[in-house]
């Protein structure tokens, strides 16, 4: 029963790799022309708003970022919002206002999406976005955006975001990870299935919100509920590849668990709203394949976390077993290897290709951020601890879900 389950799941993942794969190699035409054509034919006022609760160490360099934005700056525009900060949040952001794009706005601590809220209604731009105060974007990412606002159907567009100097093991697990996000992000832009609209210099055509309302709290991220707002209402989302954003990682595993688990057990609430777009024609493939393997991936890695710890241990077992009575010997001239031993069956040689699989959309990802496939530690890093933690926090959303726990954030 354990393998007529695991057999599926592997077939299923391998799948949609696969699947992502081809849709990529078939937009190769495409990404190339979107490179080309990213020049801008007109500038619209854009304003960008800055969240912040107690981000006194990093909002200065997220603002900083901002102003060296290339574009004219009677165009931008930057609206601080203090969600009510304990620290010196509120005398960084102050120090700056002397600048004419930069206006502060403070409020009493009400939870990011009311400082989102806030500023929405203190602007009039075409364009209007958001930048985490940990984040900081670079100098032409706003050129690389708006060019996508040309088509007027997009209402939005989110950018690649990157790990900001990576530090220790845990940063850099997390810059591979973020590669095979940036992948990700691409070819689900071309299947008109992007899923989340994140934080970190996401922009909107600001009648979006008057026609389908302002953030809500969405389970404590907001920005995915917003994008699946969006796609319910046919409303189109891609991706500026080019645009790179810099956000600041968690260094220590408390706080890496911590995030992931609001971000899966948001996740999961949030689909659980919108379950009616499942297995629907009229939303796509994100209703008929993304939403439903999206959902059934963290399942599905709990269960072969199970399977794998359930396998080891039994190889292990007869490992011992094995050499205690057949190869191992105290004499070091007697002891051979037999290739009787080693595992050659079809759940080892699909994992096998699965990781081969996964680490070419991890490179992909890479070129569309850096133009290089280059190999680096962090991957190797990666495939040995992020398969041990991931079901950690994802046991965790998943129990906070069962139980209705919610997740305690600010």
């Amino acid at each position: 029963m354990s393998f007529a389950l695991l057999y599926p799941i592997l077939f299923i993942s391998l799948y949609f790799e696969v699947f992502l794969f081809v849709t990529y190699f078939e937009k190769r035409g495409v990404i190339k022309r979107e490179k080309i054509s990213a020049t801008l034919k007109s500038y619209p006022s854009v304003t960008i708003i800055v969240p912040c609760y107690n981000e006194e160490k990093t909002v200065l360099k997220t603002i900083t970022s901002l102003l060296a934005l290339e574009y004219p700056k009677e165009k931008l525009s930057i609206l601080v919002v203090d969600d009510g900060s304990t620290d010196r949040t509120s005398e960084v952001v102050t120090s700056l206002s002397k600048e004419q794009c930069i206006r502060v706005i403070r409020k009493e601590n009400g939870g990011k999406y009311t400082a989102l809220n806030e500023g929405l209604l203190e602007t009039t731009s075409d364009i209007v976005g958001c930048l985490d105060a940990d984040s900081f974007v670079e100098k032409n990412a706003l050129e690389h955006i708006i060019p996508y606002f040309e088509n007027t159907l997009v209402m939005a567009v989110v950018p690649s975001i990157v790990v900001d100097r990576p530090q220790n093991v845990l940063q850099m697990v997390q810059h591979i990870e973020y590669y095979w996000g940036i992948f990700l992000r691409k070819a689900l832009s071309y299947l008109g299935a992007l899923y989340v609209t994140p934080g970190p210099f996401t922009l909107f055509r600001r009648g979006v919100f008057a026609r389908l309302g302002n953030y809500v709290e969405g389970h404590k991220t907001e920005d995915l509920e917003f994008a699946l707002r969006m796609q319910k209402n046919g409303y189109i989302i891609v991706n500026a590849h080019n645009a790179h954003v810099h956000t600041v990682s968690p260094r220590t595993f408390r706080g890496l668990y911590v995030q992931r688990v609001r971000w899966t057990y948001g996740f999961l609430k949030n689909v659980l709203d919108y379950k009616d777009m499942f297995f629907k024609k009229e939303y796509g493939h994100l209703g008929i394949l993304v939403l439903p393997m999206a959902t059934a991936t963290i399942f599905t890695a709990l269960y072969a976390m199970g399977m794998t710890l359930w396998i080891l241990g039994e190889h292990i077992v007869t490992a011992i077993d094995r050499i205690a009575t057949v190869v191992f010997s105290f004499s070091f001239e007697s002891f051979r290897i037999d290739w009787f031993y080693f595992n050659i069956d079809g759940v080892l040689l699909v994992s096998v290709v699965l990781s081969l699989l996964t680490i070419m959309l991890v490179l992909l990802g890479k070129k569309l951020t850096e133009g290089n496939m280059r190999l680096s530690p962090g991957i190797f890093y990666f495939f040995f601890i992020y398969p041990l933690i991931a079901p950690l926090w994802l046991a965790k959303a998943v129990y906070n879900v069962v139980l209705s726990r919610t997740v305690v954030w600010k």
